[in-house]
């Protein structure tokens, strides 16, 4: 098993799905961690659990799509910590709450494209320039972008979007630090059993979109899980990765394959 031990990771959607999965990953790795979500009192209760075990954790409630919440959970970090090892960028929306998360792209409200841009590849943006400013040699970041991020999908069009600008901007980064030896990482999750995929089926209406029976076909048979996802991105922040950076994981249960 990969290790992470002495390594401080940061986390953004630490509260639920993958978040919550990838801090319990790190943390059986031996990181300390420092987590953030928007939804205070359910990222309370992981570092709760956390700390009941012994693990050096903080949590913060930062809403990503805001450069100053960002830059000041950062810099929290390094002064409670007084470094940063590695950073996984998982927070991320399907839509606005409480409205519609399929809609063809003649109907898409400014609302729904800005808010959905805002937090899942502005959001990542603001992390990943925030994390880079002070991360040192060694270092390493996962940004966390969707099998959508890698095919058109009908009918969530913004979103799919915005996971394809994560790559790229993951592309992008790797290129621009890796003089610095940091390397920075995406992962494109299939259909992964969190209450995103929930609210996204829920929303569909029906099992025949393309977007939602896509587990219908999977090779693998079955969906995916927050733990699979978690230590894929615990690999890649680890030392195990150091010859790894501009890379797609594609962990999808061979949808794309």
């Amino acid at each position: 098993m990969a290790s992470l031990k002495d390594k401080v990771i940061a986390i953004t959607g630490a509260a639920s799905g993958i978040g919550r999965a990838t801090a319990q990953e790190c943390a059986s790795r031996g990181a300390s961690l420092a987590l953030s979500d928007i939804d205070e009192a359910m990222l309370s209760t992981v570092v709760a659990e956390l700390s009941a075990q012994g693990i050096p954790v903080i949590g913060t409630r930062v809403d990503v799509s805001s450069s100053d919440s960002v830059d000041d959970w950062i810099s929290k970090v390094v002064q409670h910590f007084g470094k940063l090892d590695g950073a996984a960028n998982i927070a991320g929306v399907a839509g606005r709450p409480g409205g519609k998360i399929f809609e063809n792209i003649t109907d898409i409200t400014n609302e729904h494209w800005e808010f959905i841009m805002g937090i899942n590849l502005t959001g990542v943006f603001y992390c990943l320039r925030a994390q880079l400013r002070i991360m040192q040699p060694g270092a390493s970041i996962v940004n966390v972008a969707s099998i959508a991020g890698i095919m058109g999908r009908p009918g969530i069009a913004a979103y799919s979007t915005s996971k394809h600008g994560v790559i790229g901007l993951t592309r992008s980064a790797a290129k621009e630090v890796g003089d610095r030896r940091i390397r920075v990482n995406a992962l494109a999750p299939g259909p992964v059993d969190t209450p995103m995929l929930t609210n996204l089926r829920a929303d569909a209406g029906t099992e025949d979109r393309p977007v939602t029976n896509t587990y219908k076909s999977l090779p693998l048979q079955r969906l995916g899980t927050p733990e699979d996802m978690a230590r894929t991105i615990a690999f890649m922040l680890s030392d195990d990765a150091s010859w790894t950076t501009g890379a797609t994981f594609s962990v999808d249960g061979g949808v794309a394959c």
